[in-house]
């Protein structure tokens, strides 16, 4: 029995230490596949934008709807990108928090809840799917990681 308690003890250890980064490699990467797949299809599709530019909250309204569909879609794949490799994963995970919240108020938040009407569920989802990302970072198996453990704790480099 002894035995047996001993090996979960270590499975258990070996979990804490590295559990935390394999969870958020996870809600990153299905985060970025999300957000690409959106980006990609107002790439290849026709800008909608124009039809709910009165409804994008200040100061999104002000934007024409041209530039708006840019921001949006380029955002969508340039923090995609970003999430996946675990680069700048708090500015990127900023970035989609702006742009939910702004679709939120713009296109789904008259719709209720549920999916199937196009509701905010999804959204809400992604918010709070993200908010780890912002608040805790990327975790242990992210460029962001190996950039601040080799690069910016350098001491030869500090001299």
């Amino acid at each position: 029995m002894a035995g047996l308690i001993d090996g979960m003890t270590r499975m258990f250890t070996a979990m804490d230490r590295h559990g935390q980064g394999v969870a958020l490699l996870g809600l990153r990467l299905l985060l970025a596949w999300e957000f690409w797949e959106a980006g990609w299809g107002k790439l290849q599709g026709e800008n909608w934008f124009a039809d709910i530019q009165a409804a994008f909250p200040f100061p999104f309204n002000l934007l024409p709807a041209q530039w708006s569909w840019a921001l949006a879609t380029s955002t969508e794949l340039v923090a995609a990108l970003l999430l996946a490799l675990g680069l700048a994963t708090r500015l990127g995970s900023l970035s989609l928090i702006v742009l939910t919240v702004v679709a939120w108020a713009s296109v789904h938040a008259g719709n209720g809840y549920n999916v199937c009407d196009n509701g905010w569920k999804l959204l809400l989802i992604y918010l709070a799917m993200l908010m780890p990302l912002l608040f805790g970072g990327a975790g242990r198996l992210s460029l962001d990681h190996w950039i601040e453990s080799h690069l910016l704790s350098c001491k030869s480099c500090r001299a």
